[in-house]
């Protein structure tokens, strides 16, 4: 091992998500991805408090991405609109990292309880989500409702672009595609 090399957390990253593909989440130690990132178990919890964490310590700049992009959405916009229009913001960081988010996507659908915990992440982001519309002066059930709307649009855009083997669309499309279809199953305009 190394005495120091740099990028330790995102080496720590890969090698997880590595061992995680190969073995399954549950056969992986934190010495296994301490090991294959070349570092120490004690460097490991210098960045993450668990194994899981590491699958999901970045959600919170996508969530700021998100609740941005909703914070500069244009003020006529109706709620839901607002909403996609964050959701779209925060989809560029994922669509830039497109193979992780894939190589991730099928870890946690093997795994039980990582799909409880990225259940969990949606439930906080559809809070956060409501927060920001209820600042921006929306009705405490109309941004309830838009936000919870909202992020069940996002999971099925981006189980569409996880699906999308060809890559032809981004997430970003596919997102804006789901709100084209909900508009349209409310009997609103595409």
């Amino acid at each position: 091992m190394a005495r120091w090399e740099p990028d330790a957390q995102g080496r720590l990253v890969v090698a997880a998500l590595e061992l995680f593909a190969e073995r399954g989440y549950d056969q992986t130690t934190v010495a296994d991805v301490a090991e294959r990132a070349g570092v120490t178990e004690r460097t490991f919890f210098r960045y993450f408090t668990d194994k899981r964490e590491v699958l999901f310590a970045a959600g919170h700049v996508w969530e700021d991405q998100i609740i941005a992009g909703i914070e500069d959405a244009g003020l006529t916009l109706a709620p839901l609109d607002v909403v996609v229009a964050g959701l779209i913001a925060g989809a560029s960081l994922l669509d830039e990292r497109r193979a992780f988010a894939l190589r991730r996507a099928t870890v946690l659908a093997a795994t039980p309880s990582l799909q409880e915990r990225e259940l969990l992440k949606m439930t906080k982001l559809a809070e956060a989500i409501t927060l920001t519309l209820g600042k921006r002066g929306v009705a405490d059930f109309d941004a309830q409702l838009a936000a919870e709307t909202g992020v069940a649009a996002f999971r099925v855009a981006f189980a569409r672009w996880i699906a999308d083997a060809s890559g032809d669309l981004s997430l970003s499309e596919h997102i804006a595609e789901a709100a084209s279809a909900l508009r349209a199953l409310a009997g609103g305009k595409n």
